[in-house]
């Protein structure tokens, strides 16, 4: 099955870094990228007040830093806290694979059983709808049901013919799961993921303890937003966590502490194709055939101020974590990339600007 991503995520690489010259050039340039006096430079020129910075090497913290100012002009703590926007969705999927790997969920049973939206009663299509459809992004949801003429959730095609980029479909999950397993979201991600791997800096409301250390983000004129401070959890967006929390996830699921084996197989398996060497899996894309039988899971997001990106190779256990608090955050993706993934992270590269 192939189809045209639509993930916000290729938008902003395709869109924003892909036709930009400056942007290619940069790569040319990425060894400064592991100088961190010019990293600062770096991102004052172009107007990034924050980066934060994970490298794992070999299942490993090789370096975890942040660089750049709070908005009261103090340097910013190793513990800022970051909104990820949509990286949210990793762990949210993890939640779910989590509890399928301790056999408490079928990937695919059917979740209207436990949920069915108002808005859907009418259209029997919802019986189609399990964990495996939604974490594929295959649910025929808009990404937010506000696109919609009517405002409401709804079908636009019947679920798992198609992929169509959903922040819907995982809030749907969330409520699914909530009712199953009679609990709020955040409370069972608390209790299956964020809890055991000691992720006690990663929150889906807003919390008093960022006070004085949240990157606020910044349009690309260096206004500030306002912030979100949210009290109701979102399965797909607005996850708030540090670096340092970050990783700890990513390291654990390199390391295989989280998933099952098999799971982790069907984690994995490349479910709908995007484009040429780019697949979606179970709550990750993927990017294959990198040269020496190497692929990377990634994830990215984007919010007004937010533009945060994840890339994983399981193979050689390496992870770049990439978040800033700019809508010119994106900048920093390609010089990364090739800085800690040379020439991996090119051939990403490469395969994310292709019109194929």
């Amino acid at each position: 099955m192939k189809t045209k991503s639509s993930c916000f995520f290729t938008l902003i690489t395709l869109l924003l870094l892909g036709l930009n010259t400056k942007a290619l050039a940069s790569i040319a340039d990425s060894s400064a990228f592991r100088n961190d006096a010019k990293i600062e430079t770096w991102l004052k020129q172009n107007n990034i007040p924050i980066l934060g910075l994970g490298i794992i090497k070999n299942g490993k913290v090789e370096k975890l830093k942040v660089y750049g100012n709070l908005v009261n002009g103090k340097p910013a703590p190793l513990n800022t806290v970051f909104n990820v926007a949509a990286i949210t969705k990793t762990i949210t999927s993890m939640v779910a694979l989590k509890l399928v790997s301790d056999g408490k969920l079928d990937l695919d049973e059917p979740l209207y059983k436990y949920w069915i939206d108002p808005d859907l009663s009418a259209d029997d299509r919802y019986k189609l709808l399990t964990t495996r459809i939604i974490l594929t992004h295959q649910t025929g949801f808009a990404n937010w049901r506000r696109l919609n003429k009517s405002k409401k959730l709804e079908f636009g095609f019947t679920p798992g013919t198609k992929y169509q980029y959903s922040g819907e479909g995982y809030e749907y999950l969330a409520k699914a799961l909530e009712k199953k397993f009679n609990t709020h979201f955040d409370v069972l991600a608390k209790d299956v993921i964020l809890n055991p791997l000691r992720m006690h800096d990663t929150h889906f409301v807003w919390s008093n303890s960022f006070v004085n250390r949240f990157a606020v983000g910044f349009d690309d004129k260096g206004i500030g937003y306002p912030i979100t401070q949210n009290n109701t959890p979102s399965a797909a967006d607005l996850l708030k966590t540090t670096v340092e929390d970050y990783s700890k996830f990513i390291i654990a699921l390199v390391n295989g502490k989280i998933l099952k084996p098999a799971v982790y197989e069907d984690m994995i398996k490349r479910r709908v194709t995007l484009k040429e060497d780019k697949y979606a899996g179970l709550g990750w894309e993927i990017f294959d055939n990198l040269g020496d039988n190497e692929y990377v899971l990634s994830h990215g997001g984007g919010d007004p101020g937010v533009r945060t990106a994840v890339f994983i190779s399981p193979k050689t256990k390496d992870g770049l974590i990439i978040f800033t608090n700019s809508d010119d955050g994106y900048k920093v993706y390609a010089p990364l990339l090739s800085a800690y993934f040379d020439n991996v992270g090119k051939r990403i590269f490469d395969i994310e600007v292709s019109a194929k």
